[in-house]
């Protein structure tokens, strides 16, 4: 029989919970609990029976000695993570999971003031900023990113892009650089895949508008193709159009009038109608009136307003709360 860690024992819990139930459990832990338990699942796989019934006796749940032994598997984690948190939230933290299992020896930089990491870091080839930004958390990442001075930042972004697996040999070493110049000593491999457009899509997502204009522009001069797949993945202000009627009301219930027509400024006829449609008819009648009043304004003015309406989209989304459809996404069948 094994002995298991109190994380193990509440992995044992969730494995063998009815899937409905385990949903709602995981609901109600932080990312950071849900990626501790993700990973214990991933790690534990098949556990014996005697081993099951032991930890569940302990959570006051079970008490039978006959109870089969329950199933992991990154398959398992992935469907709960995927239920609780939405996809494109499941997705992020069991990439997450993925590299902390894989023994990534840069996550001490996690803890580290993005400023001083990013000064750390300027001598380095972008190639290396790269490989230390795929291994932190993505709003860690972000804030790097956005610290590098261009066009530094642009040949980090497009390498994260084009980054393929890392070497164990490479990440040891980088890793035992790194560690000289700030103290810190622990030390574990990695073997996942952490680069790629996708990773980049995340970090640049978290970032302020204006790094992500200019990033975005400073790529396409290099990589028109490379800049227009980064843009397909992005969520924009024109994706309010792509959600369902409940969705936009969700997104648009918190935003300011006044930031609303603003963000109408030029935009097209679609994106107007689903505004209107999608909030009070109080708050249309003012909105009709905020618009035809509002002479010229600067492009920079309306270009925050989308921006602020744009990260309540991002925000929803990643907690799974609303889902923006994508054009090549497979349609529902009733």
């Amino acid at each position: 029989m094994i002995e298991l860690t109190g994380s193990q024992k509440a992995a044992v819990v969730l494995m063998n919970l009815d899937p409905a139930r385990a949903v709602e459990v995981m609901k109600h832990l932080s990312e950071t609990e849900a990626e501790e338990l993700a990973a214990e699942i991933i790690r534990m796989g098949r556990l014996d029976a005697a081993t099951t019934t032991r930890a569940l006796r302990e959570f006051h749940l079970v008490a039978s000695g006959r109870l089969s032994p329950g199933r992991g598997g990154r398959d398992i984690a992935a469907r709960l993570l995927e239920a609780s948190f939405g996809a494109e939230r499941a997705a992020g933290v069991l990439t997450r999971v993925n590299s902390s299992m894989a023994g990534t020896s840069l996550e001490f930089l996690n803890v580290a003031d993005p400023a001083q990491l990013a000064t750390l870091l300027e001598g380095e080839l972008p190639q290396t900023i790269a490989l230390v930004l795929a291994h932190l958390r993505t709003s860690h990442a972000a804030e790097v990113l956005a610290a590098l001075p261009d066009p530094l930042r642009t040949d980090v972004a497009q390498s994260i892009a084009t980054m393929g697996t890392p070497t164990q040999e490479a990440v040891a070493v980088v890793a035992e650089t790194l560690r000289s110049r700030t103290g810190v000593f622990a030390m574990r491999e990695a073997t996942e895949t952490v680069g790629g457009v996708q990773p980049l899509v995340e970090i640049i997502n978290r970032s302020e508008a204006t790094i992500e204009k200019a990033l975005l522009e400073s790529l396409e001069d290099r990589d028109t193709a490379l800049a227009e797949d980064i843009r397909s993945r992005m969520v924009t202000f024109a994706d309010l159009v792509k959600l369902e009627d409940r969705d936009a009301q969700r997104v648009l219930r918190g935003v300011d009038i006044r930031t609303l027509a603003l963000a109408l400024k030029g935009a097209n006829q679609g994106i107007a109608e689903v505004v209107r449609k999608n909030v009070s008819e109080r708050n249309r009648e003012v909105l009709d009136d905020e618009v035809r009043i509002m002479g010229p304004v600067r492009m920079s003015q309306v270009e925050e307003a989308r921006a602020e309406i744009v990260r309540t989209i991002r925000a929803l989304a990643s907690a799974g709360d609303i889902t923006v459809h994508r054009a090549d996404e497979d349609e529902y069948v009733y």
